[in-house]
């Protein structure tokens, strides 16, 4: 897949990975477009992009996907890459929790049906261009639970369905699917399990773009690929890994 010249939309891209992938897009000399809920945090971010643009939008809201479908097909015909990127996390004890259902419907609806949504929408448009590609924002825990449960629930749905997507339409399209699945990584986004410690998005955002460049479908970034090579040995050994210290 090409890494200039290109349209892209990414949600959630006004912090974290998704705005270092923005950085980094933008400074290739694509022309980029960051979606977020709050317009302060967009206004910030496109002061430091060139040739981008900020929608106020919320994924996990079906009228401002549709909304979100319309500008695109009128304003940005020349989509061609999409960057699934915008998620929710919530850190609460499953064995005790009062509330597990409304937590995992709303980390479901954001990470994965949302998903689905969009890229049901902008599909016309990618399928009309030369090359295009949806890249969706998965994690480390799409093989093994972290302590988020319903959240790796969430990515572990997105795993599996990005790679229905992928075998779907390299049989019927021009469309390429890629799946970036981070380890930890030291945004706001993970501050609540101690993203500190883990590695910086900027990191992320360049792996990503190596891949890209080389259609490497699952991109398996640091830790990530250590945990699926330990999963593929021992799945329990793996699990053991993952589980938070007590």
């Amino acid at each position: 897949m090409k890494t200039t010249q290109n349209t892209a939309l990414i949600t959630g891209g006004s912090a974290g990975i998704g705005f270092e992938i923005a950085k980094v897009l933008s400074a290739k000399g694509n022309k980029v477009i960051i979606t977020g809920r709050d317009k302060q945090r967009l206004d910030k971010a496109l002061d430091q992009l060139s040739n981008a643009t900020g929608i106020v939008s919320d994924v996990s809201k079906k009228e401002d996907a549709e909304a979100l479908s319309a500008t695109l097909t009128h304003d940005f015909p020349d989509l061609n890459l999409i960057i699934n990127n915008a998620g929710r996390a919530i850190l609460y004890d499953i064995a005790n929790s009062n509330g597990a259902f409304d937590t995992a419907q709303d980390e479901i609806l954001t990470n994965y049906l949302s998903v689905i949504r969009l890229n049901e929408y902008v599909l016309p448009l990618l399928k009309a261009q030369p090359e295009a590609a949806i890249v969706n924002v998965s994690s480390i825990v799409a093989f093994v639970p972290g302590n988020l449960p319903t959240y790796s629930a969430s990515k572990a749905a997105l795993h599996s369905y990005t790679q229905s997507l992928r075998i779907a339409l390299e049989r019927t399209s021009n469309v390429k699917v890629f799946e970036l699945m981070p380890p930890l990584v030291d945004t706001e986004f993970s501050a609540i399990i101690n993203g500190k410690s883990g590695i910086a998005p900027s990191v992320v955002a360049q792996e990503f773009i190596d891949a890209l460049e080389t259609d490497t479908y699952e991109i398996r970034v640091g830790k990530t690929q250590y945990i699926y090579d330990l999963y593929r040995k021992s799945p329990l050994e793996a699990l053991n890994v993952m589980q938070p210290a007590h």
